[in-house]
């Protein structure tokens, strides 16, 4: 019996063993599994590492030669770690927003970033420099646009090639190999990680000095309104100024301002007056009908209606360049009937009234309104089609691109603002963002003959006060009614100089409107006359 238990005995024992043997057996082999498991040990490392994005790098933009436009600044964040003195030595190097972060986080148990106003790695605080817009000088804002608070595009340019400037949006990024207080792991240091965002430059057919200057001349004589100033060979837009400005950092200040100073005036469309009328002297000139002579008595009578010229003035006897300098109503309304409603409209479509123009992407400078040839059956509809007036708009652009045809030997180009997009870091050229239309729309003959007629204009007609004090220049001046009226009654205005400089071989073609104003401190011609003599100053200075 003893015999028996003894057998028994071990035999239990045996068998606790071999339980014992297999569960430790089971325990290697699942040690074993997990060890080998990338996947676990993967999720063991992310919960030791920290890591923190840095702001996105967005492209910037550059003038025609390559010049920053956007401005380039940096902005410095440091680097946040638990149980230090961060609290003590950022609060005051750090904004508001900053300050309530560093509250927020005292004690957290994670690094973290906030942005500082300088360098503090003097102070032992690790720091790390980005790129960032600077909008303390900023220049062409209406074109370019602005930002919202995420650091995307949301108006002008910024918005409409905003996939281009952002990227794909990838950030740098901090690595930090961290205990479980948050601290750094004995031995190791923060690692920055680059990340290409694809992101580009745009470089713009602006030129930085010529939009210096148009922006000074536009500050000192203009209260609403816009100037535009293209390379006459290539229609390339030099400048983009809309007047007034904004704040790019304060947007909300300008949503219900009462001239709306966030509108780009430049891709609007208004009533334009007479600055259309070298469209009918271009189409008169074509079909050879010069030698037509109308005597103005200061109105002209329409199937009972009446148009009157500016003031009620009568002209007398006046031919096509007498026309032009006095501004006649009567004599333009009378040679629209000789020409024909079609001729004229066809020749104003092919000056590029009532169609669109491409900026870039999405953004666009508005058709206006060109009326259609059954509108100008009408023989009142017509008659003030013929100076100008009635449904006819037209935008900046469109003004800009038909008196840029004149000045250009009878060849009409799509006024351009964009170029190429580039490799910021090598300067390299990558894509082609600007295809300009190229047609001829009148006989070499017919624009030489034009641009005598309109340096008439200035020398001796209404637009005298657009001579620059060097040179000559050429242009046409318009006067439109709006049908809009001041609390007094008194009725806003548009006020246009359209040109060119010099006249006999032009270099620049130059718009000035200044819209919905009763009476502008300067005359859009004289705003004109500024703007050739600070380009003689840039063209001397080699800036352009």
């Amino acid at each position: 019996m003893q015999g028996r238990g003894t057998l028994m005995s071990m035999r239990r024992v045996f068998v606790l063993y071999t339980v014992l043997l297999g569960g430790f057996f089971v325990v290697i082999c699942r040690l074993y599994a997990i060890s080998s498991n990338t996947a676990y040990a993967a999720r063991a490392e992310s919960q030791s590492t920290v890591t923190l994005a840095l702001p996105a790098r967005r492209g910037n933009f550059y003038d025609c030669n390559g010049r920053l436009l956007t401005g380039l600044d940096e902005q410095w964040f440091a680097l946040c770690l638990p149980r230090s003195d961060s609290y003590a030595r950022l609060y005051d190097q750090t904004d508001a927003a900053g300050q309530a972060l560093l509250y927020r986080s005292r004690n957290s148990a994670a690094p973290f970033l906030i942005e500082v106003q300088r360098d503090l790695s003097a102070l032992g605080v690790r720091c790390y420099p980005v790129p960032r817009r600077s909008c303390e000088v900023p220049l062409c804002q209406h074109l370019i646009g602005y930002l919202d608070r995420e650091g995307r595009g949301v108006a002008g340019l910024e918005a409409a090639l905003d996939t281009l400037l952002a990227g794909t949006g990838s950030h740098d990024s901090i690595r930090c190999a961290v205990t479980a207080q948050g601290t750094l792991r004995a031995g190791t240091q923060p690692e920055l990680l680059a990340a290409d965002s694809g992101a580009v430059g745009v470089r713009l057919t602006i030129s930085r000095p010529v939009q210096r200057a148009a922006e000074a001349v536009a500050a000192r004589t203009m209260t609403t309104g816009c100037i535009l100033i293209l390379d006459t060979a290539s229609a390339a837009v030099r400048a983009s100024v809309s007047v007034p400005g904004y704040d790019p950092e304060n947007i909300a200040a300008s949503l219900d301002a009462p001239d709306s100073p966030l509108v780009d005036r430049t891709l609007c469309a208004y009533s334009v007056g007479s600055v259309f009328k070298p469209v009918l002297a271009a189409a008169a000139l074509e079909q050879e009908q010069t030698a037509f002579v109308y005597d103005c008595t200061g109105y002209a009578v329409v199937d009972g209606q009446v148009f009157r010229c500016a003031g009620g003035n009568a002209h007398g006897e006046t031919d096509l360049a007498g026309a032009l300098e006095k501004s006649c109503n009567g004599y333009f309304i009378h040679l629209g009937q000789l020409l024909g409603g079609q001729a004229v409209r066809q020749m104003a479509q092919a000056f590029g009234f009532g169609q669109t123009v491409t900026v870039a992407g999405g953004l666009c400078a508005a058709a206006g309104i060109l009326p259609g040839q059954e509108e100008l059956v009408g023989s009142g509809a017509f008659a003030n089609f013929c100076f100008g007036q009635g449904t006819l708009l037209a935008t900046p652009v469109q003004i800009a691109g038909m008196m840029n045809a004149i000045a250009a030997d009878g060849v009409y180009r799509t006024p351009c603002f964009v170029d190429c997009t580039l490799d910021e870091a090598t300067g390299e050229e990558l894509k082609t963002l600007c295809a300009p239309v190229r047609r001829r729309i009148m006989s070499v003959e017919t624009a030489a003959a034009l641009r005598a007629l309109l340096a008439g204009v200035v020398e001796e007609g209404t637009g005298h006060e657009a001579a620059p004090l060097e040179a000559s220049a050429a242009g046409k001046t318009g006067t439109a009614q709006t049908g809009q009226f001041t609390a007094e009654g008194e009725e806003c205005k548009n006020y246009w100089f359209a040109g060119f400089y010099p006249a006999e071989s032009p270099r620049w073609t130059i718009v000035v409107l200044q819209d919905a104003q009763v009476a502008p401190q300067y005359s859009s011609a004289a705003i004109f006359a500024q703007l050739c003599d600070a380009l003689t100053v840039v063209n001397e200075g080699s800036l352009s």
